[in-house]
């Protein structure tokens, strides 16, 4: 049986892009082993049908824990057996590529994002020309087997490094979980709470109707979301969960009535995305509020399933919210559309191309 090991630098038990596609390799007969590491809120795992394994760090962020994670990441490759090995995003790959290397193994990169565009880079110059030396040397590897989660993100790829990525979206399995609940006032939001996600303009949205917001997850921008709900006075009607397991995401989403994923055009790496949200809300019959940027609008062309946004100015949000809970007639038919939409945006479409890219393994 060969083996594949995948590395990431987050933690492996909120991955659901990870989870899909080390399940579908194990599946595939692979011995899938993915690292991740260990944080002081991670959850306990839950056994999967491939291994896991967290790094034990010392830093939590910054420029230190990039450096350990370098380290660790390189030693643990170096002697644990392995065919193949693939590196997901900038901040691993490099251990990945130079073990590969010295042990004459397969390597795969799993571009997530933008790596050089994320809103932390910003008037960080050095620190991104670093990052972007990295960028380059490892897309210029002919040997690394490549790919990335959005055709946009794979243009951008070959105008600057002349390199050819191959696509695999982030979609979700077909759920049957049931739709959005059409008589409910709530608006959900799912997933990081991270800078450039659009979340103090969707909370000060909040003060021009009397709907409520649940926050379904956790970040580096949590602290102060919460004390400008305070300042707003809107404590009785926003709430923060915390990290919570898919299941308990997707509970909380069939009780809502909107979907929402809003971005920072500041961001290339936000403005070129395709996130997973986008999918799990089509998945769950939620329609949604997102952005007019280039992937979310080829999509909602072929299946109208949300309201797209030009800008992140919160009467705008605010206007979009109405429109979603006012107009029944209209939301019935994007819960359609949905429907129909999930039946061709899913995973067991999408694994396909996995399968016939890891297939010389």
């Amino acid at each position: 049986m060969k083996r594949i090991l995948f590395t990431v630098s987050n933690d492996i038990s909120t991955d659901q892009r990870m989870y899909r596609i080390c399940n579908t390799l194990q599946e595939q007969g692979y011995d899938v082993i993915l690292i991740g590491r260990n944080r002081n809120k991670s959850k306990s795992l839950q056994k999967q049908s491939y291994m896991q394994h967290r790094l034990n760090m010392w830093f939590d962020a910054g420029k230190l824990f990039y450096l350990e994670l370098q380290c660790r990441l390189f030693f643990y490759l170096l002697f644990k057996p392995f065919d193949a090995v693939c590196g997901v995003d900038l901040d691993t790959i490099l251990p990945c590529y130079l073990v590969s290397r010295i042990r004459g193994k397969v390597c795969f990169y799993d571009a997530h994002e933008l790596f050089t565009e994320v809103p932390e880079l910003n008037n960080r110059s050095l620190v991104r020309r670093i990052w972007l030396a990295l960028e380059r040397w490892i897309c210029t590897r002919k040997s690394i087997v490549k790919y990335t989660v959005s055709q946009s993100v794979a243009d951008i790829f070959f105008d600057r490094y002349n390199a050819q990525f191959d696509v695999i979206r982030n979609m979700p399995h077909i759920k049957n979980t049931g739709s959005g609940n059409p008589s409910s006032n709530i608006i959900v939001y799912r997933g990081a709470v991270n800078k450039g996600r659009g979340l103090e303009f969707l909370i000060q949205a909040m003060q021009f109707n009397g709907y409520t917001l649940i926050i379904a997850g956790d970040g580096d921008i949590t602290a102060s979301l919460k004390e400008l709900v305070i300042a707003l006075k809107l404590t009785d009607r926003i709430q923060f969960t915390g990290y919570l397991s898919p299941a308990e995401l997707d509970h909380i989403a069939v009780s809502a009535r909107i979907g929402v994923n809003l971005l920072d055009s500041v961001s290339l790496n936000y403005y070129y995305s395709l996130a997973n949200k986008f999918f799990d809300y089509v998945h769950l019959g939620l329609p949604q509020i997102t952005m007019r940027f280039p992937e979310y609008e080829k999509l909602n062309a072929t299946f109208e399933v949300a309201i797209l946004l030009d800008s992140l100015q919160p009467e705008s949000i605010a206007v979009a919210i109405d429109q979603l809970m006012q107009h029944n007639e209209y939301y019935k038919q994007l819960q359609t559309n949905c429907k129909h939409a999930s039946a061709v945006w899913n995973w067991e479409e999408e694994k396909n191309k996995l399968i016939t890219i890891y297939r010389f393994v």
